[in-house]
């Protein structure tokens, strides 16, 4: 599905109702910060044409508290109303206004393509 179709079912729907999965990967580190895991080229004879033995063929993206806290709820089963009720109850002031926050920044990792949504994916097939 392009950007567009994907764009056009987001724009219709209620984003409390909508359901992220995870695509990328992730590592956390002994803080319990999550970073994501993304590698740098899909196909394997890029990796081993551009890539140096000692580097890392990943990128690693740092998330701060907010970010982790909300990566690592990202399951595939709450919807972003209860990520947002848990982390309000966790984190209390700190992470108001809440839903703006949150949604702001599930779509900024479904614009990068480290999430999608279950009802984008069931409107695939």
């Amino acid at each position: 599905m392009n950007f567009f179709k994907r764009r056009k079912i987001l724009s219709k729907a209620n984003y409390l109702e909508l359901t992220p999965y995870r695509i990328a990967g992730h590592e956390t580190d002994e803080n319990g910060k999550a970073m994501i895991v993304v590698p740098k080229f899909r196909s394997e004879f890029w990796k081993e044409l551009l890539i140096p033995r000692r580097k890392t063929p990943y990128y690693r993206i740092n998330l701060d508290e907010l970010g982790s806290a909300t990566w690592l709820e990202i399951d595939g089963k709450k919807n972003v109303g209860e990520i947002c009720r848990l982390l309000t109850g966790r984190f209390g002031e700190k992470i108001s206004p809440a839903e703006e926050r949150i949604t702001k920044f599930l779509t900024k990792l479904y614009d990068q393509r480290y999430i999608s949504f279950m009802e984008i994916s069931e409107k695939e097939f």
